[in-house]
């Protein structure tokens, strides 16, 4: 038994590495060594573990992947709740999520770039199948989906991508960001009902 939990701790402490190191310097920059140097242990060992760094990254972006868009595909798929009600949900998990995680939309949206194919064909059939698609389709079936979900996830993400570049204005020192943040739980949710009243021309 005691050796069955080193295991698991073994796997775990290097699981976290990886976690750790992709995440700053994505799969293409990442050795395996480095990997093996962020968990404290030889490359051997992780080798054993981890056959290949491909192997582990899987692990990991699956992870990060499900992270990243896990939580808005089971807010989108409530049958109860409303359109306004989904948005205001996604509006307030996925920002503090984000406040919580800030380097995870930079390193998920550059993994994506290299690798479009798999994960539009994962995100596009999740959310055509969405309780939230059929409840905007009956509302508005002239708009696609798809001008409401980049608008929503632009309007949440964006900011924190943008976070150094936001601290550097003065009216936006460290200690005002997050109240800046924390105030667009309240506006995005507007923007949104707007967007959904708003006629085409």
């Amino acid at each position: 038994m005691a050796n069955k939990d080193k295991d698991i701790s073994t796997e775990e402490k290097i699981k976290e590495a990886a976690r750790v190191v992709f995440t700053k310097k994505g799969f293409a920059a990442t050795r395996t060594r480095d990997i093996a140097e962020e968990a404290g242990l030889n490359l051997a060992l992780l080798n054993y573990y981890f056959r290949s760094k491909e192997k582990l990254f899987h692990i990991i972006m699956e992870e990060k992947f499900e992270q990243f868009f896990g939580m808005i595909i089971r807010i989108l798929n409530v049958a109860e709740t409303s359109l306004e009600e989904k948005v205001q949900a996604i509006t307030n998990d996925y920002i503090d999520m984000l406040l919580a995680n800030p380097d995870l939309p930079l390193f998920v949206l550059s993994e994506i770039k290299n690798n479009p194919i798999i994960f539009s064909d994962r995100v596009s059939d999740r959310l055509l199948q969405s309780t939230f698609y059929q409840q905007l389709r009956a509302v508005r079936p002239d708009i696609n989906v798809f001008h409401f979900i980049l608008n929503l996830l632009s309007m949440i993400i964006f900011p924190i991508l943008a976070q150094p570049i936001i601290c550097q204005i003065e009216a936006f020192k460290k200690d005002d960001f997050k109240k800046f943040i924390m105030q667009r739980k309240k506006m995005i949710p507007l923007w949104f009902k707007s967007m959904l009243s708003t006629e085409l021309v």
